[in-house]
């Protein structure tokens, strides 16, 4: 089976030999390939489709220098939706890589379970129940994708015949065989076949991207109906590949690359094999924007683009508590108590059936976010000369005589600021935010290794919100505890383990 190898007489790289062997339409059987994994048919090739997965390349891999991606990389990628043997509702991934799809689908997965899903033990699953859970959210995520419903919803899987777990390992089929419009590889797979955690040794990046069919759907009762049906290809070898590139077909490349900040940015590092954060955006979202914040930002003349609406499911970066970015209020407060939490290197999950953690924004809540927007480098002050407008913003009585005296009060040493604690304290004092003094939560890393003893399970914890404390302050070094003090400015965690879950 032809492997990604370095270019010789043809001239061609690797990246190029797979957007030439690619088509969504074409049947190519394993009799038909060259030793350099070139097809021998190659006027069977359709143009149209090849430099549509020119573009899916382009887009998810970008073009590194060498005009590949390493056996190694694409290799983490090659995993299946697989379920963990002891955690019923926790997807497992099995190298560094995939967790900028898994940890979304996983989220959105709890979401359904713990909120959509009738049943008193969220945490226990039949085959049957794990089945229709995970095609619901593949289905939900790509409904959230589609740009326009008139258009349709693209699914990507194999075509006929060509499933690692087929007949691609026999040489049964002839060039007579050949379909110019191939049927998708039947989602009823022998009941013995496992789900691959990684693919077959020959399945190279170039092989992968010769043998996919691109079929579209109408109407999301359709599309609910195909993902079903495809649960085995799903679970299966490349099952995270192909759900992301029927996401990016649905979502359209073109509305993809006009909402990327950086459009010379893949979505998969090929270096190092992390997803974006557009990556996880798309996923989260239904947008590919770059950013983290709420809304649109001009900097220097150019618009860049955040997050316009209140999330399902949220997201929290440790990086906002080293001062890289600052998360907003449309993925700080999702809809549902459920929030990906990013790390230098990795995704993981944090969450809790709390629904009052997110309830309606509180007057409190309003005015630290006001507070927090004219505080864009979120030092934790503003410069009295801000004080005005934030009191307007809010609603706030902001006569020049009254703002005067609430400055001489919030600046006493007249040091030109005035910082949010005592704002908050002035304005909001003692007021309850609903939530309750502690309640019990959850954290998910889906990498064996991360996890004690190395089975993927949920560890369970309690967590205590408290006051209006300076957000600054740190009670400790978790790097866990940091990433959720983004939200929740002092949080208390005491977990059931002997240490404390890792974010990477």
């Amino acid at each position: 089976m032809p492997q990604a190898q370095p270019a010789h007489r043809s001239g061609l790289s690797p990246l190029e030999k797979a957007i030439k062997l690619a088509s969504t339409d074409l049947l190519l059987p394993r009799g038909c390939w060259t030793e350099e994994g070139v097809p021998v048919d190659l006027p069977a090739l359709k143009a149209d489709m090849s430099e549509l997965n020119k573009e899916v390349v382009d887009l998810v891999w970008g073009r590194p220098s060498g005009g590949g991606v390493s056996a190694s990389i694409f290799r983490r990628w090659t995993q299946g939706f697989v379920f963990s043997e002891n955690e019923h509702t926790a997807l497992e991934q099995f190298e560094g890589g995939p967790c900028a799809v898994i940890a979304p689908v996983q989220a959105f997965l709890l979401k359904n379970i713990l909120f959509h899903r009738e049943s008193s033990n969220w945490r226990q699953m039949s085959d049957e129940e794990q089945k229709t859970a995970l095609c619901s959210t593949l289905s939900e995520i790509l409904e959230s994708a589609c740009s326009s419903p008139s258009t349709g919803f693209c699914l990507v899987t194999w075509a006929k015949g060509q499933s690692p777990h087929t007949s691609t390992h026999t040489n049964t089929h002839t060039p007579s065989q050949t379909q110019d419009t191939p049927e998708p590889e039947s989602s009823q797979q022998p009941q013995e076949q496992q789900p691959t955690a990684l693919a077959a040794e020959e399945l190279g990046f170039v092989r992968f991207h010769s043998v996919l069919h691109k079929r579209t759907v109408v109407s999301a009762s359709d599309l609910r109906e195909e993902v079903l049906s495809l649960y085995h290809t799903w679970r299966g070898c490349c099952g995270v590949l192909l759900f992301l590139y029927s996401v990016i077909l649905t979502k359209g490349i073109e509305n993809i690359r006009n909402e990327i900040q950086d459009t010379m940015e893949p979505l998969i590092d090929p270096v190092h094999g992390h997803g974006s954060q557009s990556l996880v955006n798309l996923l989260v979202t239904g947008h590919a924007v770059s950013n983290v914040w709420d809304g649109d930002r001009e900097c220097s003349g150019m618009k860049l683009h955040g997050i316009h609406k209140q999330a399902s499911v949220g997201f929290l970066t440790l990086m906002e508590s080293l001062r890289y970015c600052k998360v907003g209020a449309f993925l700080k407060s999702p809809k549902f108590p459920i929030w990906i939490l990013g790390s230098e290197t990795h995704l993981s999950v944090f969450f809790t059936k709390e629904m009052s953690l997110v309830g309606p924004e509180s007057p409190s809540e309003q005015a630290r976010r006001v507070f927090q927007s004219f505080d864009p480098e979120d030092n934790g002050f503003i410069p009295e000369s801000l004080l005005e407008d934030v009191m307007k913003a809010l609603d706030l009585v902001s006569e020049p005589e009254y703002v005067s005296l609430v400055k001489s009060k919030l600046d006493p040493e007249s040091l030109g600021i005035i910082l949010l604690g005592p704002f908050l304290l002035e304005f909001f004092p003692d007021q309850d935010s609903g939530i309750p003094d502690s309640f019990p939560v959850y954290h998910y890393n889906g990498l064996k290794q991360s996890n004690h003893k190395e089975r993927v399970e949920y560890v369970e914890g309690t967590a205590l919100v408290l006051g209006f404390e300076d957000p600054m302050v740190r009670t400790d070094d978790t790097p866990v505890k940091r990433c959720l003090q983004t939200k929740w400015p002092y949080i208390e965690l005491l977990w059931t383990t002997d240490r404390s879950p890792s974010l990477n």
